[in-house]
């Protein structure tokens, strides 16, 4: 047995889950729709909650979006993967290297 979808999701002559799926969203904008969607429709009471879940989603997106289009630096031998690599110390003496093996 299929649930039928909850009438704050099938307003208007597309659902919700639909246009998220025809727009190819992600999760992150995808909830965001839901929760614009369904802000004050589901439960006056929750009208403000769901906007700012639609927000968190929305923010959570752009920092995403954020950190992806920083250019990453290279290493100029790339030995060491730049999460352990700190560029701001390039060019330091490398104090370990006076020491035994």
């Amino acid at each position: 047995m299929v649930n039928k979808s909850p009438s704050h999701y099938t307003r208007g002559t597309i659902e919700v889950w639909d246009f998220i799926r025809d727009q190819n969203l992600n999760y992150h904008l995808g909830n965001a729709i839901k929760y614009i969607c369904r802000a004050g429709h589901k439960s006056p009471q929750t009208e403000a909650e769901d906007l700012k879940k639609a927000i968190h989603y929305l923010e959570n997106e752009l920092e995403h979006t954020s950190t992806q289009q920083q250019p990453i630096p290279l290493r100029p031998s790339n030995s060491v993967p730049t999460s352990l690599w700190n560029p701001e110390l390039d060019g330091e003496p490398d104090y370990a290297t006076g020491f035994d093996r």
